[in-house]
């Protein structure tokens, strides 16, 4: 069975099951496997049924709750964390459960693993599953099954900011490990991807601990693990490279350029740079919609040779409200109508609410199996960006376009200003006027918020083509065919 790919026509679009396929995502779904209260089948069976094509899967790392940062199924309760090892004493582990074992897995974690792989693959959704990740603070790291007073196995004591590196041999090996028995475990589903690490960090000239260089060096090991583990499978590698905390750098050349990965992840974040230019896409749970930033580093990052998927977006995730929701509609609509792939947060989806909330049902959730549907219409094997195609444009607005050049234009349309902005949210009106081919075409909109299209209007090709859009809120989609 021959895993998702890069697809053979078009290198910024996937190929699973002999169809193209756009990631696309709107979940809290980091600790499905490991949170035992979470009942993932309801999960999957909802974000499957929503067009949802992409859900991301710690294997390892566990995290603290933090006032920016809201509950989530990656945060849980020491007792009901599943470990792919198995907890035996003696002694406790900070986090005051039993020490672990880590020559001893844990049926549990596997058997959980599996029936959510399974499940995912049953339902065609693909798993970027994470194997290592960041542990930012003491506290943190002392969660983590490898930190020296977690495990029975004698490993040195080490600073949280040497994890990502090969500085401790014995830690490296254990890392190792993890990877190739998680990757043995797992390289017979073929809707998995592999990513390396979550949010690696490295520092700057003069510091102590360890550079952006020498993590990047530690994950290229580390991929070279998951390659060997992975042989004659030809599973996906993704990933990014380091980013410098001090000064906050996150750089995306390297990831292209020099880390050997098949597909590059991207946090959409102020400080984000490309080729030379700086992008500011807007401050972790800023709640700044900051489109524009948006666009333009999709845009630039077309000309790259990876797909690129904008990565655990959180400008706005922890405002479970409608105006959070609405700024990641624009932002997951705008990164897809320029070639990228989409990942958000739902802090909706929790323990017990697995299908998030009646609120989340009817705006966020519904509106990302809208915008799964409307792209994957298109003949996307075909079809490339076209930012020279609208001319004018109401004002206020920020426009994405994804075409098959003569024959099918998907044009999506929203308002740039940000919540705090005099007019933001107000009707918006006027025309496109398009550099379309000459010839005759079919004109209709389509709803981000309803998923509903217009009537179709007939709408004649040529330079200066015009077409009168009716009044909208927030966005709208334009579709645009011949005939």
């Amino acid at each position: 069975m021959t895993p998702i790919r890069i697809h053979p026509d078009n290198q910024k679009l996937f190929e699973f099951r002999g169809r193209p396929l756009v990631l696309v995502t709107a979940t809290e779904h980091y600790g499905a496997v490991m949170n035992r209260p979470f009942r993932y089948q309801r999960y999957l069976q909802d974000a499957a049924a929503r067009g949802i094509t992409l859900t991301r899967l710690f294997v390892l790392f566990r995290e603290l709750q933090a006032p920016t940062n809201p509950y989530s199924t990656c945060k849980p309760e020491s007792p009901d964390y599943v470990s792919p090892f198995l907890r035996t004493g003696p002694g406790t582990a900070p986090d005051g459960q039993p020490k672990y074992d880590l020559d001893r897995t844990n049926p549990e974690f596997w058997e959980r693993l599996h029936g959510f792989l399974g499940l995912a693959s049953d339902l065609g959704v693909i798993v970027e599953v994470t194997l290592l990740s960041n542990t930012y603070s003491p506290e943190i790291w002392s969660l983590n099954p490898l930190h020296h007073a977690a495990n029975v196995n004698g490993l040195p004591q080490i600073p949280w900011q040497e994890w990502l590196t090969r500085r401790h041999p014995e830690v490296f090996a254990r890392q190792v490990a993890h990877v190739r028995r998680v990757v043995s475990e797992t390289r017979r589903y073929d809707n998995v991807i592999y990513e390396i690490c979550n949010e690696p960090g490295g520092w700057g000239e003069g510091s102590p601990h360890p550079s952006r260089e020498e993590v990047n060096a530690w994950q290229r090991e580390i991929a070279a693990a998951i390659r060997e583990a992975d042989a004659g499978a030809g599973h996906l590698v993704s990933g990014q490279e380091a980013f410098c905390y001090d000064p906050w750098e996150q750089g995306t050349d390297r990831s292209s350029h020099e880390m050997t990965l098949d597909v590059v992840n991207v946090h959409p974040l102020p400080g984000t740079a490309l080729g030379g230019k700086t992008y500011d896409m807007g401050a972790f749970m800023s709640k700044r919609l900051r489109l524009r930033a948006v666009r333009d580093f999709c845009r630039a990052a077309y000309a790259l040779p990876q797909p690129i998927n904008l990565d655990e977006d959180n400008a706005a995730s922890q405002y479970k409200d409608r105006e959070g929701w609405t700024i990641h509609r624009k932002r997951a609509w705008t990164a897809l109508l320029c070639g990228a792939h989409y990942d958000y947060i739902d802090f909706s989806i929790i323990n017990y609410c697995e299908r998030g909330t009646p609120q989340s049902r009817r705006h966020i959730r519904a509106w990302m199996g809208h915008l799964a549907g409307f792209v994957h219409s298109l003949d996307l094997a075909r079809a490339r960006p076209a930012p020279r195609l609208v001319q004018a444009q109401p004002e206020h607005t920020v426009e994405a376009v994804l075409a098959v050049p003569g024959e099918d234009y998907r044009i999506y349309l929203a308002d740039e200003r940000e919540l705090d902005e005099p007019g933001a949210g107000d009707p918006l009106r006027g025309d496109l006027v398009l550099d379309l081919p000459e010839g005759g075409y079919r004109a209709d909109c389509f709803s981000p918020e309803t998923g509903l299209y217009s009537p179709a209007v007939p709408l004649t090709g040529g330079p200066g083509a015009r077409l009168h859009l009716p009044e909208f809120r927030q966005d709208v989609a334009v579709r645009i065919v011949r005939g």
